[in-house]
C-alpha cells in the first residue's frame, strides 16, 4: 500500500492529481465529440497552433495560457477562412496552418536569446508545477464545458448524424460546429499546463476511444472517459514517481495505452458475454 499511497502524500502530487482529474473531465466530454466527428486532426492542429502564442506571451511577460488561447483561437478562425475563401478542404487547411504555426513558434523561440521558459515544458507540460490558481481556472473551464455540452447536446448530435437534417430542424448546424470548435480550443488550452502542447491530443483521444468500447450512449461515454482519464492521470503520476520519468508524458502515454487495453479487453470479454446471453436466451425459450 505504501508503494501506491506514498507518492500522493506530497502536496505537489496532490495538486497534480486534482489538476489532471479536471483535465480528464474536460477532455472526456470534448474528446467524445472529437472521436465521434472525426476531428482528431483539428485537435492536434490546435495543440500545435498554441506554440507561437505561448512563445510571444512568455517574451512579453504575460501568462502563457493567454497567449495559448489567442493563438489557438486564431488557428480556428484561420482554418474557417481558408475553407470558405480559399476553397480548400478541411484537412488541407488544417495541415497548412498546423505546419505554419509550429514553424513560427520554433522561429520565435530560436530567434530570442532571452527566452526564459524551458521549451520542453511548453511541449510536454509540467503538471507537477500546477498551482491553486491553475486548479481554479480548470474548475471554471470544466464547468463551462459541461454547461455548453449539456445545452448544445441535441444540436451536436444532429450535426454529427446528419447536418442537413439538423438544418431542417432549425438546430443551427453552423453554430453547433462553431461551439464544438470552441470547446476543442478550450480543452486544448486548459490541458496545456498538464501535458503540454504536443501531448494534449493523447488526453483528448485515449480515454474517449477506450470508453467508446463499452458504452452506447454519448453521456455515458463522456462519463466513462472522464473516469478512465482520471485513472490514467493517477497511474501516470505513480509510474512517474517511481520510475523517474517525465510526469506529463507518462500521463499522456498511459491515456493512449488505455485505448489499447480497452480494445484488448473488449475483444476477450465480448465473445464470453455474447455466449452467456445466448445460453440465457435458449433457457428462456
Amino acid at each position: 500500500m505504501s508503494f501506491l499511497l506514498d507518492p500522493f502524500a506530497a502536496s505537489f502530487v496532490q495538486r497534480a492529481l486534482l489538476t489532471g482529474a479536471l483535465v480528464a473531465v474536460i477532455c472526456g466530454v470534448v474528446g467524445t465529440w472529437v472521436v465521434l466527428r472525426g476531428m482528431a486532426f483539428l485537435g492536434e492542429a490546435m495543440a500545435h497552433g498554441m506554440l507561437p502564442g505561448i512563445a510571444v506571451a512568455t517574451l512579453l511577460g504575460i501568462p502563457p495560457v493567454l497567449g495559448a488561447a489567442v493563438s489557438a483561437s486564431g488557428m480556428s478562425v484561420g482554418i474557417s477562412m481558408l475553407q470558405r475563401r480559399g476553397r480548400l478542404s478541411a484537412d488541407t487547411s488544417i495541415g497548412l496552418l498546423f505546419v505554419a504555426s509550429l514553424a513560427l513558434g520554433v522561429i520565435i523561440i530560436s530567434a530570442s536569446r532571452s527566452f526564459a521558459t524551458d521549451a520542453t515544458a511548453i511541449l510536454f507540460g509540467d503538471i507537477l508545477a500546477a498551482s491553486a490558481a491553475d486548479i481554479a481556472m480548470l474548475a471554471v473551464v470544466a464547468l463551462i464545458t459541461l454547461v455548453v455540452a449539456i445545452g448544445g447536446h441535441r444540436s451536436f448530435v444532429a450535426v454529427t448524424v446528419d447536418p442537413r437534417q439538423a438544418q431542417l430542424l432549425r438546430l443551427r448546424p453552423r453554430v453547433a460546429h462553431v461551439l464544438l470548435v470552441g470547446l476543442i480550443t478550450l480543452a486544448v488550452v486548459a490541458a496545456y499546463q498538464a501535458v503540454g502542447s504536443l501531448l494534449v491530443v493523447g488526453m483528448l483521444l485515449g480515454p474517449a476511444v477506450a470508453a467508446g468500447r463499452w458504452t452506447t450512449r454519448i453521456p455515458s461515454t463522456m462519463a466513462l472517459a472522464g473516469l478512465i482519464g482520471t485513472a490514467a492521470v493517477a497511474l501516470g503520476l505513480l509510474i512517474s514517481w517511481h520510475a523517474g520519468t517525465a510526469a506529463g508524458a507518462t500521463v499522456a502515454f498511459v491515456a493512449i495505452l488505455s485505448a489499447v487495453v480497452s480494445a484488448l479487453a473488449h475483444r476477450i470479454l465480448s465473445p464470453l458475454t455474447q455466449g452467456r446471453l445466448r445460453v440465457r436466451a435458449e433457457r428462456n425459450s
